[in-house]
């Protein structure tokens, strides 16, 4: 079985990366990660990402890319992607606004799917990352999260998992990624609890509720490719809390499957 690859979703250290790209980027090689996945690209140009990224021995795994942005320049976006050397491009949020209903659910998922037929044309992969509210409501008696996945073929969304709020809404994570086996090749790698108003309160990993081992075992089963860390808020310094949660996972998966 193929070790999964250990990345980090860049969005937990996006003041870092605001401050000083080049360096933060430089700190997450130095530490350990294998691979990134962009949350924008502050006005790097691609070749110099793509340069840098070569001298550091970072994978680009794909990117977070706002609904505005896949909307006003798509194409301008998959070129990004193909020069950085990345594969996925995702969607990663849907504002309050535009799912207050099943009809607005209806038009964000043909929307999608318009999107993974051009970019799965071009060699990519669509994917689209959850929250807990694709869980609120249902069309056709399906989550909107399994509606979001009906289609095959062309146009087909594929999947990025984050375990974390499947599990904070209310789902079996590790159910779901053996529903989605073959069409999950990057897991959103995170722990949280909640605090005493029920809110979701993200943790460094191995802190929290989620049952991590047993992700990572059936992430290895459904055919994953990457874990990606994440933590949307930190308690400490993003970098220390990035750090602590890849000596988790050295700990509990490296250094078992090296």
């Amino acid at each position: 079985m193929t070790r999964l690859g250990i990345g980090v979703q860049l969005y937990t250290l996006r003041d870092d990366m605001a401050q000083d790209m080049e360096g933060t980027l430089r700190q997450v090689a130095k530490l350990g990660y294998e691979g990134v996945e962009f949350a924008g690209y502050y006005d790097k140009p691609a070749d110099e990402l793509k340069a840098l990224l070569d001298e550091l021995g970072l994978k680009a795994i794909g990117s977070h890319i706002s609904l505005e942005r896949l909307r006003n320049n798509l194409q301008g976006e998959i070129d990004y992607l193909h020069t950085i050397g990345a594969k996925y491009a995702i969607c990663p949020y849907v504002a309050a606004e535009d799912r207050e209903n099943v009809e607005q659910w209806k038009a964000i998922i043909a929307e999608c799917e318009a999107f993974a037929k051009e970019t799965n044309k071009q060699g990519l992969q669509f994917l689209y990352h959850n929250h807990d509210f694709e869980f609120h409501f249902k069309i056709n008696e399906e989550f909107v999260f399994d509606a979001m996945y009906v289609k095959t073929g062309e146009d087909a969304i594929n999947v990025e998992m984050d375990v974390c709020w499947v599990q904070f809404a209310g789902q079996d994570p590790l159910a779901y990624i053996a529903k989605y086996a073959g069409r999950l090749p990057l897991v959103h790698f995170k722990d949280f609890t909640k605090d005493e108003e029920g809110k979701l309160v993200t943790l460094e990993l191995g802190l929290g509720d989620v049952p991590l081992k047993e992700v990572i075992t059936a992430a290895e089963q459904a055919g994953v490719e990457w874990l990606v860390v994440e933590q949307d808020n930190c308690q400490k310094p993003p970098l220390t809390s990035v750090a602590n949660s890849l000596e988790w996972v050295k700990a509990n998966y490296l250094n078992v499957h090296n």
